[in-house]
């Protein structure tokens, strides 16, 4: 049992959760203390009369702390108020001191390798489950905040968040700046007709800024069409063209492509959010991004020369992908925000039932003995890395656990 150093027994009800910021280490942690329940904040040092040395005792903002642990107390501490805060000494093994030395300096990745293969299943699938939870909680949160500065429309940040992921990455950034420039109410007076829809993408996109010597006659139609509907409904100004990126990319990412492509669907399918809501398998929700370019593009990757002919579908692996990071955080977050767990059960099943990304991330995991077979898995073990390995975070990590427990 746990004692206070004046062996008063210490029952941990909840640890509280830990805070980041200033203040005190854990925020909100349930005690009981010689019988006693106590709800309020626990302070961690190494040695005691560092809660001077910080000015703790002159803090008001730590006069609600109920226990302040430390591996060494040498000396009685105070609150603001002179009332005395009870302490905990607690020990530091040297095995745990030893093994959380060994992560934090680990070379290689992720630095708890030699004991992955070897975890239970249990623990392995529990982890990777509330990973998933984790990760679609946290991008539900970047769609409600996407929401608060589109007014709430839905279709409207459906689409920028879509825009976003047929970036792929590279473009990720110039095409979420792109669909925000989007004047989505303008553009929908005009849908019914791709060749308008597709002056508008292009022409906010910047790529019809540039005056071309040898340019085509579709080139120069969609100029016309541009500056006449920028007139019409004041457009604010185009982002940059620079923002592009085309090196090391294939033909078939060149960003003429893929806004040809989210053209074609912008057009096609007027109410695109509510039928990816409506769709109920992953084989609707493919039909619906089955989507190719308008015949100009069957034959050129941009507007500077000629190709040969092909059509320009998105592709099954460009699908998944969407899915995996549009579709399906779209699904659970309007669960949430609908209440509707249905929803929330359709995201995971879809998640479930798609294969696991192929990347150097999963790779790594994969090769230390995860197995990863699923997109759940391989997005799992995302936000493992974005979350955990890369702050250092062992302490919060179940695999870390195992690691600092071992003999």
């Amino acid at each position: 049992m746990l004692r206070t150093t004046t062996g008063k027994p210490v029952e941990v009800i909840d640890a509280g959760l830990p805070n980041t910021n200033a203040g005190p280490d854990f925020f909100n942690a349930k005690l009981k203390i010689d019988g006693t329940l106590w709800v309020g904040n626990v302070e961690v040092h190494t040695v005691a009369s560092d809660w001077m040395r910080h000015g703790h005792d002159k803090d008001v903002a730590y006069d609600n702390v109920i226990l302040h642990v430390a591996e060494t107390v040498d000396c009685e501490v105070f609150r603001a108020n002179g009332a005395p805060v009870p302490q905990l000494q607690l020990f530091c093994p040297e095995s745990i001191r030893r093994h959380y030395a060994e992560l934090n300096h680990a070379e290689i990745y992720p630095p708890c390798y030699s004991i992955l293969s070897s975890l239970p299943k249990l623990i392995v699938h529990s982890w990777l489950s509330a990973l998933q939870v984790e990760r679609f909680e946290q991008k539900a949160r970047a769609i409600v905040a996407r929401l608060e500065h589109c007014n709430n429309h839905w279709e409207d940040v459906f689409f920028i968040t879509l825009s976003r992921n047929f970036g792929f990455g590279l473009n990720g950034d110039a095409f979420e700046t792109w669909a925000n420039h989007l004047p989505f109410r303008a553009i929908g007076k005009h849908r019914d007709n791709l060749f308008q829809v597709e002056a508008f993408f292009f022409g906010q996109a910047g790529l019809l800024d540039e005056e071309l010597p040898d340019a085509d006659e579709y080139y120069r139609k969609l100029q016309k069409e541009f500056r006449y509907l920028q007139h019409k409904f004041e457009l604010s100004a185009p982002m940059p063209a620079t923002q592009w990126r085309f090196l090391r990319l294939r033909p078939g990412n060149f960003p003429h492509v893929r806004l040809a492509q989210l053209a074609n669907l912008y057009y096609k399918e007027r109410s695109l959010f509510s039928r990816i809501m409506e769709a109920e398998t992953l084989e609707a929700v493919q039909k619906l991004l089955t989507i190719s370019t308008s015949p100009y593009w069957e034959e050129h990757f941009n507007f500077r020369k000629v190709s040969s002919s092909r059509e320009k579908q998105v592709g099954k692996n460009a699908q998944s992908l969407i899915a995996i990071n549009t579709v399906i955080p779209f699904l659970y977050a309007y669960g949430l925000h609908k209440a509707d767990g249905a929803l929330c059960e359709r995201a995971t099943r879809f998640l479930e039932s798609l294969k696991a990304e192929d990347n150097h991330i999963i790779r790594h995991w994969s090769g230390a003995g995860l197995p990863v077979s699923t997109a759940a898995d391989s997005q799992a073990l995302l936000q493992l890395q974005k979350e955990y390995c890369d702050r250092k975070d062992c302490l919060r990590c179940r695999f870390g656990f195992e690691y600092l427990r071992q003999k």
